[in-house]
Parts: C-alpha cells; sequence; structure tokens
C-alpha cells in the first residue's frame, strides 16, 4: 500500500473528520506534529490511590507518552517521575507543583486526574480550557455545582472526556445493563446499589489523629485548595481524605460512580436522574470528628415510570453490585466478573471461576441480534477507549455528562441525609423544587479565597 506523506496524511485526517461530523480540534500529536511516533502525550496529575495504576495503563499503551507529572507532596512527586522515566528509561517526564504551568504546555495533548475530590472541578476547567482531553477519576466532583461546571467546560471547549468508571468497559456490567435495556426481565420496577459502608484506614495512619505541622514536603495550604482551612492531621490527608466532607464525600460518593453509574446504564439514564430522594437510614458521625463521613447509610430515589431505586452502605439485605429487578425476574452484576439471573436461560458464565478465583477469562457468548435489539458500548478496555476517542473525537463510554448524572444520586441522597428530609428534584433543569434554601445552599460549596469556580 502507497504511504501517505505527512503533510498529506494530516489534510486527510482533519478532512476525514470534518466529514464524519466530528469537531475539527484533533491533537498535534496525533497529526504527526510530535513526530516520529505520533503518540499522544500526557500529563498525570497526583500519585496516590488511583494515579500509579493509571499511569502504569496509560504507558502500557503503545501510542500514549507520558510527559510530566504534577503533585504538591515532593515524596510523591519524585516517586510519580522515578516510576515514569524508570519506565522509559530517560528523563523525559519533568516534575511539576503547580498543576496551571502542567496546563499551559502546548506539547501535552492529555491530561490524567487522580486527585482529591476538591480538587476536581478546578483542575478539570483548566484543563480544557488548555485544549487538553481528559480522564478524570470518580466521582466527577465534590458538589453538583462543580459537576455542572465541569460538564459546561468540557461542552464548550469541545474535550473529550473518560471517567474511572471503569466497571461499564468490563463485559459482565455491560451485558447485565444489556438484559434490562432490552426487556429480558420484564418491566423495570427496582433497582437495588449496593456500596461500601463504615471508614478504611487506606494510608495505614494508625493512631496519628493529633494536629502536627504539615510535614514540609507537603504544600499544605495548596492542598486544602478551595476547601476550608482546617488543622493538618496525618491521617486525614492522603488517600483518608474520603473520610473527610470538608475534601470527600464518604463510601456513598466514593462509590456511587460505579455502581450507581451501572444502574443508569441499565434503566438508561445517562441523561437523566431521579425526580425524589428520601433518606431512609443514616449512622453519620459528628461534624467536629476527623473522620465525619456517613459510615452506615440507606436512601431511596423515585424515577421516571415509578422505578424505585435503593441506595444502601452496611446493610445486609442489598448486596455490593447493581440488581435490576423486574416484573419477570431480576439480573445481578458485581466485580470480579459476578453475574447471576433469576432466569435460567440467562445464566450465562461470563468467566469460568471457582469460588471467587478466576481460572478462565473468555468472553461469553453474545445473545442474538433477535433478543439483544439494543446494543451497548462495547470497549477494548478503559484506558485504552479514552485514546481512541482522543484520536477519532468520538464520545468515549463514560463521558462527563454520563458521569454527572450517575452520581447525582449519590450527591442528592447526602443532603436529604445532612437535612434530614426528602427532596424533589427536576432532572431536566437540574434543580431542587420548592422553597428548601438550605437544601439548595448544598448543591455547592463556598471557595476559600483566592480560588474560584467558573460556571
Amino acid at each position: 500500500m502507497k504511504k501517505i506523506p505527512l503533510t498529506s496524511r494530516r489534510k486527510f485526517l482533519a478532512q476525514s473528520a470534518a466529514a464524519l461530523g466530528f469537531p475539527s480540534i484533533i491533537p498535534s500529536s496525533v497529526l504527526g506534529q510530535n513526530a516520529p511516533s505520533n503518540q499522544i502525550t500526557m500529563a498525570v496529575f497526583g500519585w496516590g490511590m488511583m494515579g500509579p495504576g493509571n499511569t502504569n495503563n496509560f504507558m502500557a499503551q503503545s501510542d500514549c507518552r507520558v510527559l510530566a507529572a504534577c503533585d504538591i507532596d515532593k515524596r510523591n512527586l519524585e516517586k510519580a517521575v522515578g516510576t515514569i522515566n524508570g519506565y522509559y528509561k530517560n528523563t523525559d517526564c519533568k516534575g511539576y507543583h503547580d498543576y496551571r504551568e502542567v496546563m499551559a504546555r502546548k506539547d501535552i495533548d492529555t491530561v490524567m486526574l487522580a486527585l482529591p475530590d476538591n480538587w476536581h472541578a478546578l483542575t478539570a476547567i483548566e484543563a480544557a480550557k488548555n485544549g487538553k482531553d481528559i480522564y478524570g477519576e470518580k466521582p466527577l466532583a465534590r458538589t453538583i455545582a462543580e459537576q455542572q461546571a465541569i460538564v459546561s467546560a468540557v461542552r464548550r471547549f469541545g474535550r473529550i472526556w473518560q471517567t474511572g468508571s471503569w466497571q461499564r468497559s468490563e463485559d459482565n456490567f455491560r451485558i447485565g445493563a444489556e438484559i434490562v435495556r432490552n426487556g429480558l426481565i420484564g418491566k423495570l420496577t427496582h433497582v437495588e446499589v449496593g456500596l461500601p459502608s463504615g471508614h478504611n484506614d487506606f494510608a495505614k495512619t494508625g493512631d496519628k489523629r493529633s494536629v502536627t505541622p504539615p510535614p514540609p514536603e507537603l504544600d499544605y495550604e495548596m492542598w486544602i485548595g478551595p476547601s476550608a482551612m482546617q488543622d493538618y492531621i496525618e491521617c486525614r490527608v492522603h488517600k483518608n481524605w474520603r473520610w473527610d466532607y470538608n475534601i470527600g464525600g464518604g463510601q456513598l460518593l466514593d462509590w456511587i460512580g460505579h455502581h450507581c453509574d451501572i444502574a443508569h446504564w441499565g434503566m438508561d439514564m445517562d441523561g437523566s436522574g431521579p425526580l425524589e430522594v428520601t433518606p431512609v437510614q443514616v449512622d453519620m458521625p459528628p461534624r467536629t470528628d476527623i473522620w465525619n463521613t456517613a459510615t452506615k447509610y440507606r436512601a431511596e430515589a423515585r424515577y421516571e415510570g415509578g422505578i424505585l431505586m435503593t441506595l444502601a452502605g452496611g446493610h445486609e439485605d442489598i448486596k455490593m453490585g447493581t440488581k435490576w429487578i423486574g416484573t419477570d425476574g431480576w439480573v445481578y452484576v458485581n466485580r470480579g466478573g459476578a453475574y447471576d439471573s433469576s432466569n435460567p436461560a440467562l445464566k450465562q458464565i461470563i468467566k469460568k471461576r471457582e469460588g471467587d478465583k478466576v481460572v478462565e477469562s473468555a468472553k461469553a457468548p453474545k445473545l442474538g441480534d433477535d433478543v439483544i435489539k439494543t446494543r451497548l458500548y462495547e470497549t477494548p478496555g478503559h484506558h485504552r477507549n479514552f485514546l481512541d476517542c482522543v484520536k477519532s473525537r468520538k464520545p468515549t463510554v463514560t463521558p462527563a455528562e454520563t458521569a454527572h448524572r450517575s452520581a447525582l444520586p449519590g450527591h442528592l441522597a447526602l443532603i436529604t441525609f445532612l437535612t434530614g428530609r426528602a427532596l424533589k428534584w427536576d432532572p431536566a433543569r437540574e434543580e431542587i423544587l420548592g422553597a428548601d434554601t438550605e437544601a439548595a445552599k448544598l448543591l455547592g460549596r463556598e471557595y476559600r479565597a483566592p480560588w474560584k469556580l467558573e460556571a
């Protein structure tokens, strides 16, 4: 086959994108301007729990090159730069303290954001403004107002977004959602979303619960960022920030972007949300506690068509994962390839297992097109899907709007826990109905100066 000259190939790709109706904003590296390897360049932000794994997955892709790392803890930054340069066996990766410096680099096409929830909105919006495509961790943001701002910025600047809700790239979750979407369990009536409960000491800090000066390697002022300033306590910083409402959202919001995301996929609710959310039960530590997020909780959300969703953590009657219940049976999915159904004909084996151990991995045979008339988005892998969409400019399997809608039930449930009463929600206008000013105020957070949230 005749090789197309580089200049002709650039013109061909741009013309092809326009002809297919895709935006003409194609990364310079995809057009060969960062030749010779035509790789997508990336900067990674955050080297805590999710950052290392995401980075390793992207470095394993031959058409992706990580050129920069950013973290405000010098210890983590050194690990990040050392890991990346060690992988490539060079010193090309540069470390940064200020995220804005990285976003301004013209040779960076994409960013991977694995930061505490309070930093999701500011970094994502800055990336979008600077023309970067974004792989961002879940939940989309700390508040509904921040999520709305991210969706607006991604749309306004024409960026590709992938949320780290990787379960959509797994066979069992997709097949379960397809079965529901195609009516194989009858009319959907109820959805159970089982989430974790309690608090985990992810950073293994033990009894380090006293107020101390921050370590010199950590820019604590920057770490707190737009959140309210509070004393430094080691056990609520790295990884454990999830258990502090000043920074994160507890188990509820840490996991809502996974199992509720799958629930919405099967419900065909990626563009909508609940009409009403009611608190049922919550064990909430005092707000003055170091770890003050809900440890055990239960809420109910009602959707159009009378569908009831139960969100629960720490309740034995609601299994971890997603269970759709219809008039003709149920389907259940969870991590580790877990899949089950009340209908023997739907009990396909996604992965051969012995107990909890996967002994053989194989894709299940697809149900025929005579049965599955609505096929859901199938990916070759979550990180691979992001890179492919950066090139094609097609939406990823978990774009920003989808991630926003998937997290809404969790955010709204939290508001009901904090106020102690149900709320009604308009999913089209995205606002709380009625004159509940206390609940409406909780849609966002006041930002600490000089930080500001751009609408």
